[in-house]
């Protein structure tokens, strides 16, 4: 078996070791006899497992236990829904727009209240982030949202936005994991695992626990209520059972890679190879604003069309998949996250050294 390098922006690389446990307990977990997609969610021994993922997550994150981590489903899309509808107290809240993603919830929120634009990068396609030290910020605002690291586009917040005392909210889908933050920082952080962390279909949401209440827009369905959820340990429904116990192999997999701050030093040193290239070649050119380039997603273009096809063409030949940019930057895309071994992007540096020499 050969295994390609998948550069995919989500669903993604998972590392492999846990792939071939993962395969090695598929019929028979532990000597139970069946496998972990056919157990009841409400057994000892799945009992054990969502808790485990949760203490090692826990540990890893250094979560304090003021906050609640929810294992829920109906990806991040669901989430822009789920924030206005348990956080919307006074029907206004702000949202800075630097994507894709920032705008789909920004978009969503106005269903249900005055969601107000503080600052955005729409102006330069989303290539850079904001300024966020004086927002607009008014006083009868619950909340303040960010997508912290932006999958499409390539862009990273590297502070937080001064939310002048307001709750952040912050989407991390495709950082999650990547390095150290600080948990206290935020009301809110959430993320759909299938970047960095598992496969599609769970959402891990980290939640402050004055947060989870009753007091709920009117119309809110008991599944989206985050103290359904916090009240039943995400087990209210049927949990997408096997996707977290992958989630919890691999919290395993990043505490024996040394932690978040292994990660994240392991992450730059990735990012750090390609960066390098982008900005010494004369084919290939990256489309950031330096100093917010995303460790995760690096975004690039030669500014021709065709050349970006062929190139896209000719490093699917040679084992290098999903390097397709979006539609909305076009060009090629890199997605380099945590289980993408650094040889991965040796060899795509190769790979893109060897296609200027030949294209030039």
């Amino acid at each position: 078996m050969s295994r390609v390098y998948n550069f995919s922006a989500g669903p993604a690389v998972l590392p492999e070791e846990v792939l071939r446990e993962a395969a090695e307990e598929m019929l028979d977990y532990k000597g139970c006899g069946m496998s972990v997609m056919e157990m009841s969610h409400r057994s000892k021994v799945y009992d054990d497992i969502i808790k485990e993922a949760e203490k090692d997550l826990r540990d890893l994150m250094n979560i304090p236990d003021n906050y609640k981590v929810l294992f829920l489903q109906g990806g991040a899309s669901q989430f822009f829904a789920e924030v206005p509808m348990n956080m919307m107290k006074n029907k206004k809240a702000g949202y800075i727009i630097t994507g894709q993603w920032a705008k789909k919830a920004f978009q969503e929120a106005k269903i249900y209240g005055e969601a107000v634009e503080l600052a955005s990068s729409a102006d330069e396609t989303f290539s850079y982030i904001p300024d966020c030290s004086d927002l607009p910020i008014t006083d009868d605002m619950d909340y303040v949202y960010i997508c912290e690291n932006n999958t499409i586009y390539g862009t990273k917040f590297k502070t937080l936005p001064n939310t002048k005392g307001k709750i952040l909210v912050s989407d991390v889908s495709s950082c999650f994991l990547s390095e150290p933050i600080d948990v206290t920082k935020y009301g809110v952080v959430y993320g759909g695992v299938q970047k960095n962390v598992g496969p599609a279909g769970v959402v891990i949401a980290i939640i402050r626990e004055d947060l989870i209440t009753d007091d709920v827009l009117p119309g809110t369905p008991t599944m989206l209520k985050w103290k359904t959820q916090a009240d039943n340990d995400s087990l209210y429904n049927t949990p997408p059972c096997y996707n977290i116990y992958i989630c919890g192999k691999v919290f395993k997999w990043i505490k024996k890679m040394g932690g978040l701050q292994a990660m994240k030093e392991h992450n730059e040193k990735k990012a750090k190879i390609l960066y390098d290239y982008l900005d010494e070649s004369k084919l290939f050119k990256g489309t950031v604003r330096k100093e917010d380039r995303s460790l995760m997603n690096v975004p690039f273009v030669t500014g021709n069309e065709e050349l970006d096809a062929k190139f896209v063409k000719e490093a699917k030949a040679a084992g290098f998949e999903n390097l397709k940019g979006h539609r909305t930057v076009g060009g090629m895309r890199a997605s380099i996250y945590n289980a993408m071994p650094i040889e991965g992007v040796e060899k795509l540096v190769e790979f893109m050294k060897k296609f200027e020499q030949e294209n030039a």
